[in-house]
């Protein structure tokens, strides 16, 4: 029986997909983006080993609160420990419990076959990706978060020719992503997927800090101002700007 390695469970997440959510936190982590505000997940150190058992019956324990909800992979990276998320998934599935996975995308190998099957194997158990965009430019991306966006954008494009829906986050950061170019060109892209479900965009906070202080982790923005909420709604309007300019020439 396989196990994975879990950094902690939420059990009544209300921003991590639709309805009330069983939110397991995996460890591990390529990706060091400047805002991260779980660098705890990082290393696959310190946590504790579970099996899909052991979650399922955490989570039965309070199915009735689920009924509109379900079970939410994040981190981390969940697609570090692909194996176990599956059967995770897989299981769920099997108890009619809908699935959802929080990813970056970052772990996708398009030109592996054998991964691609793992892949295949983790969406068909797979209702909703919620896909974090960190930034539409490879050179910004490349910057703000220490890896290349092109296997992240392959991915995205990958989920939805599986049909999967795809519910895309993109988090507002003044000065690094609130730029309208940037924010337009996000939304040309998004606009191409066709399962597209939601776009959500969250506006940048440091709530972080303390996390790093406790690591000894220098705070790489801890000169950036938290942005509002209503410069996540601009910057919103611009990425449904960018999707309506895309659809218009598709259609």
């Amino acid at each position: 029986m396989k196990t994975g390695i879990i950094h902690s469970i939420e059990s009544c997440g209300t921003v991590d997909g639709p309805g009330l959510r069983f939110v397991v936190f995996f460890k591990g982590c390529p990706m060091r983006c400047a805002y991260c505000h779980n660098p705890d997940t990082w290393s696959m150190e310190g946590g504790e080993e579970m099996t899909v058992e052991e979650l399922m019956e955490q989570y039965e324990k309070k199915r009735p609160f689920y009924k509109d909800g379900g079970i939410t992979a994040t981190g981390g990276e969940p697609m570090v420990q692909i194996d176990f998320l599956t059967e995770l998934f897989e299981e769920s599935h099997r108890r009619g419990i809908h699935t959802c996975l929080d990813t970056s995308g970052t772990m996708f190998k398009p030109d592996d076959e054998e991964y691609l099957k793992k892949v295949d194997r983790l969406l068909e158990a797979t209702d909703l990706v919620m896909l974090d965009i960190k930034h539409i430019d490879p050179d910004e991306h490349q910057k703000l978060c220490q890896r290349p966006n092109d296997n992240i954008l392959k991915f995205a494009q990958y989920v939805d020719s599986k049909g999967v829906d795809i519910w895309i986050r993109h988090v507002c950061v003044p000065g690094i992503t609130i730029n309208k170019d940037y924010l337009f060109r996000l939304g040309q892209f998004i606009g191409t997927l066709r399962n597209l479900k939601a776009i959500d965009a969250l506006p940048y906070h440091d709530m972080g800090v303390v996390k790093y202080e406790q690591l000894g982790i220098e705070y790489p923005l801890k000169d950036v101002k938290p942005a509002t909420k209503d410069m996540a709604v601009s910057c919103r309007n611009i990425i449904l700007q960018g999707v309506a300019d895309v659809r218009s020439k598709m259609s």
